[in-house]
Parts: C-alpha cells; structure tokens; sequence
C-alpha cells in the first residue's frame, strides 16, 4: 500500500449508485480480518447489509447524525461489533474498542485502495441498533461504516503538522 494512501483517503459522505462488486466488498472484508488485535484475539465481527429496508432502519436510529444520508446513499452498510470478552482490559481500559479501530481502519483504507469510500459512524444508539440487526447482548456494537463509490471527493480537511503531534525523548 503507497503511503499517498494516507494522505489521499476521504471521508466520504454522498455516494453513487453503482453496485460494490463482491470481488471488492471481499477485498475490504479480508484487509479487515487481517487486522492485530489483543493476544490475536480478534474479537471483531462484522455485519454487511446491502437491503435497503435494513439500511433505512438503520439511518433511522442515527437522526441528526451526518452520516444518516451517507448510509441510505450508499448501496452497502458494514457494522463494526465486538465480543469485549475476547480482548483485554488493562488499567480499566478495555482493548475491544482499540481492536476493533485497527480492524475498521484496514477496512477503509482497502477500501480507498479499491475506489471505494467509507465514514467512520461512532456516534450511534447501539440498543437500537443491536435489537435491528438481531446482535446478542454480550456483543457490543462499535461502528458503522457506509461503502460505496464516491459521488464527489471532497478536498483535504488537512493535518496538523509533525512539530505540533511529535515529541522526541520527552514531553515539550
């Protein structure tokens, strides 16, 4: 994967109508399970719909959120869940959420590399979301993400840059 990767890759929120191929969807799917996790535990699964009835009832639990008209935009949904048991928790901090970041991370940026757009969607009801797509209650529900062919790519919100996020040796 070439660094412009990085630096190229877009939150995408408005999508075109052309199907995801299943060689693609694959493509992501598998970058996704390549992820390190805690102890290899892999506690992510992931849910991918392509029903538009599913897809609705699913944007409908996320109203005032941007990412509401992404997901009915786009012609796949993939939801991001984790077993918290199948990860660790060290200082109080569980690792599932971590886990599952890494995974989704290699999904959107195989994603990108396919042609295809993602956006991170944290900020969800993950009790709506869970009793719609049938998820256990021991499974927590991390993120979403719409898939799809871009519509429009939007320019670079831009970065700080390095002096301003690096310290070397110490602090200041």
């Amino acid at each position: 994967m070439a660094m412009k990767i990085f630096s190229e890759r877009r939150s995408i929120r408005r999508y075109g109508d052309r199907p995801v191929e299943d060689e693609k969807l694959e493509a992501v799917l598998e970058a996704a399970r390549q992820a390190p996790s805690w102890a290899n535990m892999q506690c992510w699964t992931y849910v991918v719909i392509k029903d538009s009835a599913v897809k609705e009832a699913v944007a409908e639990t996320l109203k005032g959120n941007p990412g509401q008209k992404a997901i009915l935009a786009a012609p796949v949904l993939i939801v991001a869940c984790a077993d918290p048991e199948k990860s660790g928790t060290v200082n109080g901090q569980p690792y599932y959420m971590l886990d599952v970041g890494i995974s989704m991370q290699q999904l959107m940026l195989e994603a990108w590399n396919q042609g295809l757009g993602t956006c991170w969607i944290g900020w969800i009801k993950e009790d709506e979301i869970r009793s719609i797509l049938g998820v256990p209650e021991n499974i927590r529900v991390v993120a979403l993400t719409p898939l799809g062919y871009p519509a429009v790519l939007p320019e670079s919100p831009g970065r700080k840059p390095m002096q301003e996020i690096v310290h070397r040796e110490k602090w200041g």
